[in-house]
């Protein structure tokens, strides 16, 4: 039961995130979105304890900052010699049809695809030289840095946006730390799960499909249905049901909630606590649902996030993200700015197993856009210094054409990685591969190398960070490797 000393804490809690603008100022109960929830079913399944929520809401108060991630993952594996590893004098069955064009950059080159890309070059660190790939067709290791199989035997590694979420807590205003938009990957590939640190660490998934077309394909489908209908969580009350029946209702339930968490064993009504806490934060303050309206947003930059149409020299693909998607970084933008530490988003389809050409004429210069337009409107808003970007896949692509299906095939030998911002020195590029783009023979990176830059550009010491694993071990968050010299 919830002991004197347990209020005396919490009041401490809630009034330490009053103090930071947070979105407990009408000292909301940490089950005041349970009706919500049942409601909608978004919180079924979801569990966490008092102690754990009150320790993670004291770290929100004295630890929130600006600093923040945008994690882009180029869904199905990019072809590294078709975007910024050109090989103009190797055979044509690698080179390929498409040209290089400069960049700002001295004698660095990228795809004729991306120009935009090339106008803000300087403003990228571009890694030519990623190792260290699982070969899984998942967004995992570019959630986490670890193979699927890692710790599986306790619940699996974390995505990144997990563990900032049990390191840093909330982002500023109560913002919920980590929001999950891949389009269709979250559950049906499950790449941006807590893994072992439960469901209090899960991230908040909208529904974005209103705004972005995306059609599955039949695994996926099969995958995301056997979740249920209620995998993305709402972000706003349903019209029936106001802030004061809310907290009415919750109310109605404290009685019965204590008596369960007497009863629990198992720690999942915590994990509920905390969940339904940071819910209610989102549902009554409407910050984050603001954020997700792009009505609100200034004409001017909304044209910013659009690709010329002309530039599209062929079909979409039966499953790759149409030409609004270059407004998934908006909203990226949009959310970081809300307060959020982590936002994960997706442009598919880079599984170029025939066709490669085609598909990428259609999908490069969306994501060209895209990625010019995240820098430029960062950098305009002075912001570009506290968020990281960073843009990869989950491996590369075979160095040879396939000349029957005209499709570059999985390459897990080598990968390329685009990183911009976080207050780091850009402009260069680093690492290289071989005369094919097939193996890297200066300066190999790897996934760690990445996850420990990301972290330390989020303020997190990885000397002494650690995340303790059911055992009761603590665990390191990457294994190996520091982050990337060059950089700092």
């Amino acid at each position: 039961m919830l002991t004197s000393d347990d209020s005396s804490v919490e009041s401490k809690a809630l009034s330490s995130r009053d103090e930071c603008g947070g979105a407990a100022k009408a000292r909301l109960s940490r089950r005041d979105v349970l009706a919500r929830g049942m409601a909608s079913g978004a919180l079924a399944g979801v569990g966490l304890t008092l102690p754990g929520l009150l320790r993670a809401e004291a770290a929100a108060g004295v630890r929130s900052s600006r600093k923040a991630v945008i994690n882009i993952h180029l869904d199905g594996g990019p072809p590294q010699m078709d975007m910024i590893d050109m090989k103009p004098d190797a055979p044509s069955e690698v080179r390929g049809e498409l040209k290089p064009i400069s960049t700002t950059l001295t004698g660095f080159q990228v795809s004729e695809l991306m120009p935009q890309l090339a106008r803000v070059a300087h403003r990228f660190a571009f890694i030519r030289s990623l190792t260290g790939s699982a070969g899984a067709h998942d967004a995992f290791q570019c959630q986490s840095g670890y193979t699927a199989g890692s710790l599986a035997g306790i619940g699996g590694r974390p995505a990144m946006g997990s563990v900032v979420s049990k390191l840093q807590g909330a982002g500023l205003g109560g913002a919920p730390p980590f929001i999950d938009l891949l389009q269709g990957r979250p559950l049906a590939r499950n790449s941006a799960r807590p893994g072992f640190l439960g469901a209090m660490h899960q991230p908040f998934r909208p529904d974005i499909s209103y705004l972005f077309d995306r059609l599955l394909e039949p695994h996926m489908v099969k995958e995301l249905a056997a979740h249920g209908t209620e995998h993305a969580t709402s972000l706003s009350l349903i019209d029936e049901l106001d802030r004061s029946r809310v907290h009415s209702r919750v109310k109605l339930l404290a009685g019965l909630d204590r008596f369960r968490r007497d009863t629990d064993r198992r720690g999942e009504m915590i994990a509920m606590d905390s969940f339904t806490q940071q819910a209610v934060s989102i549902l009554t303050s409407g910050k984050v649902a603001e954020a997700m309206d792009l009505s609100r947003e200034d004409p001017r930059t909304l044209d910013l996030y659009k690709v010329d149409a002309a530039r599209i020299k062929a079909p979409r693909y039966k499953y790759s993200d149409g030409t609004t998607a270059v407004k998934k970084l908006l909203l990226a933008r949009r959310l970081v700015e809300a307060g959020v530490r982590c936002v994960s988003v997706s442009f598919s389809d880079f599984d170029t197993h025939s066709n490669n050409y085609p598909v990428l004429r259609h999908i490069l210069p969306i994501v060209d856009q895209a990625l010019y337009a995240l820098v430029t409107d960062l950098e305009q808003r002075g912001l570009l210094d506290d968020v990281t970007i960073v843009a990869w896949g989950e491996f590369g692509r075979t160095p040879r054409i396939d000349p029957k299906s005209a499709g570059r095939h999985h390459w897990p030998n080598l990968n390329t990685v685009m990183l911009a911002g976080g207050g780091m020195k850009v402009g260069q590029v680093i690492g290289a591969s071989d005369r094919h783009a097939g193996t890297a023979v200066l300066r190999p990176v790897h996934y760690h190398e990445v996850f420990a830059t990301l972290y330390r550009n989020l303020g997190i010491d990885l000397g002494t960070a650690t995340i303790e694993d059911p055992s009761g071990r603590p665990r390191y968050l990457v294994d190996h490797g520091e982050p990337i010299r060059e950089l700092f």
